[in-house]
């Protein structure tokens, strides 16, 4: 199985391939009206271009541009500080996925108040938290949920199972945010200087491509949901780059061994059963867009955490630090390498802002590659 996998890593690491697809590209570039500005929308696409080195391969009038597409680096500090609000309480457990722990908050973290003796769990697997609630029976256990549409299922198929299973000790502060509206922001800058879009291929998987159509019609932009690997991704900027010489608009799938149309729609279903639309919702860096997030359905209102605890949040906007240019990165308006503390009074382990903490930020690509720029 081992060697199969690796096999199956080969044909889409292949250098030879890699190296025909980036002669095409150039070929198909020469063509090219004006420079081509791609923002990739996901934080794992940034690392895959970083990390393989593919911006070398490319001609000088295609420009990458690094898109919101990662989580933790769009958690504004207020969302930070409820967390940690809730992980002071009296008896109780906070459980939260991977980074989400080391991101600053306005005065803290996860991982600070953890060593102050709060009992903050980053968990492997959601359905975890089932399993610390049985065990806790007297305790509050409150999972501080985030992600985009890819995990977004994973939280919903917990409040159903944790609904069946009558567990009143557990709670949930959802922090699931939607990819559409947040591109839809970014295009309705006045700043912006997009051409095309790469589109997330997990969340894909989940909702379908369908979901970008509306971004296309409204904006005549290309959206081109591609995988992660480097072969994904040069197919992808190859059919960017037809599409524009053709002068066409469209939504295609170059991820299409794991993407449909249409999406999982089981997976759909469950969220749509659990959660709803918020009004509203701050984004670190881009500001409060409309209808960009998600909230527990009102009856599951004995589980919201929001609302079963309110007298302990603060929704207050808080700034980031003022040397910090993580907005602007998001936006697709800088480089983190444009960042004055970058790399200095800011790297993975004393971080100043969300996109060098994350391991899908575009700033800790930048650290961790930075020999591929």
């Amino acid at each position: 199985m081992i060697q199969g996998n690796k096999a199956l890593f080969d044909i889409f690491r292949h250098p030879q391939t890699i190296q025909a697809l980036s002669q095409k590209i150039h070929q198909e570039a020469l063509n090219l009206s004006q420079p081509l500005k791609i923002m990739e929308v996901c934080g794992g696409h940034t690392h895959t271009i970083m990390k393989y080195g593919l911006k070398q391969l490319l001609p000088h009038t295609i420009e990458f541009i690094h898109g919101p597409g990662c989580p933790v680096c769009v958690m504004p500090k207020e969302r930070i500080d409820q967390a940690i609000a809730l992980a002071r309480m009296s008896d109780t457990i906070l459980l939260t996925l991977g980074d989400m722990i080391r991101v600053p908050g306005s005065a803290s973290s996860l991982v600070q108040e953890r060593a102050k003796g709060c009992d903050i769990r980053p968990l492997y697997s959601p359905m975890d938290a089932l399993k610390i609630a049985r065990e806790n029976p007297t305790k509050k256990v409150i999972f501080f949920a985030i992600g985009f549409e890819t995990t977004t299922p994973m939280t919903a198929a917990l409040i159903l199972r944790a609904d069946d299973e009558k567990l009143h000790n557990l709670f949930f502060h959802i922090n699931h945010v939607l990819v559409p509206p947040a591109v839809g922001a970014i295009m309705d800058d006045p700043s912006n200087r997009i051409d095309a879009f790469i589109g997330p291929a997990h969340v894909s998987v989940i909702t379908g491509s369908k979901i970008y159509e509306p971004i296309v019609k409204k904006y005549g932009t290309p959206v081109v949901v591609s995988g992660f690997e480097p072969v994904d991704v040069m197919e992808g900027i190859l059919k960017i780059v037809l599409q524009k010489n053709k002068h066409r608009s469209e939504v295609e799938v170059q991820y299409s061994r794991a993407v449909t149309r249409q999406g999982n729609q089981k997976a759909q279903a469950m969220i749509e059963q659990t959660m709803t639309v918020r009004e509203s919702f701050r984004w670190r860096g881009l500001g409060d867009i409309a209808h960009s997030a998600l909230q527990l359905n009102e009856s599951y209102g004995h589980m919201n955490a929001e609302t079963v605890f309110s007298q302990h949040l603060s929704y207050e906007p808080i700034d980031d630090h003022k040397l910090c240019i993580c907005g602007s990165i998001l936006k697709g308006l800088a480089k983190p390498n444009d960042c004055t503390v970058f790399g200095t009074a800011c790297t993975p382990n004393s971080p100043l802002g969300s996109c060098m903490v994350s391991s899908e930020g575009s700033c800790n690509a930048y650290y961790r590659y930075g020999s591929a720029l």
